[in-house]
């Protein structure tokens, strides 16, 4: 089944359970394991909480979730239009954090690469980031 959806809503931790499960119920007409879902929401909540801790900070913005379905491959695009990466390398590191004070353990970004098949990360300083993430349904 081909499919597309995109929602965009206000980056606050109160919606993160929101775009779990909004994503989750996009993906249940493909038929994939509770463990696909599963690791499908890990990795929505881990890019979610990035944009609005680390894309927003004290501010607020919007966020965007794009998704399609093509085939078995399902596909997601997380996008805040907040501060950006200014280090995109050094960012994907195993617990690197621009949010110490926060006790943040800097693994958001190693726990999508490790629930998804494939992560991407585009981020222009001062204009936001877009985080790309697939996965195999039916693996």
């Amino acid at each position: 089944m081909d499919n597309y959806m995109s929602f965009r809503f206000k980056a606050i931790a109160a919606n993160e359970s929101l775009a779990r499960s909004v994503v989750a119920a996009f993906c249940v007409p493909s038929n994939p394991t509770l463990d696909i879902i599963n690791d499908i929401k890990t990795s929505i909540s881990e890019a979610v909480t990035n944009c609005i801790v680390h894309g927003y900070g004290k501010n607020t913005g919007d966020i965007m979730i794009e998704a399609e379905i093509k085939d078995d491959l399902f596909s997601v695009r997380v996008i805040d239009y907040g501060k950006g990466i200014l280090n995109i390398d050094e960012a994907l590191n195993d617990f690197y954090t621009t949010n110490e004070e926060d006790e943040r353990s800097g693994l958001g970004f190693t726990i999508m690469k490790t629930f998804m098949d494939s992560l991407e990360v585009e981020s222009v300083w001062g204009a936001g980031t877009t985080v790309t993430m697939t996965k195999n349904l039916n693996a």
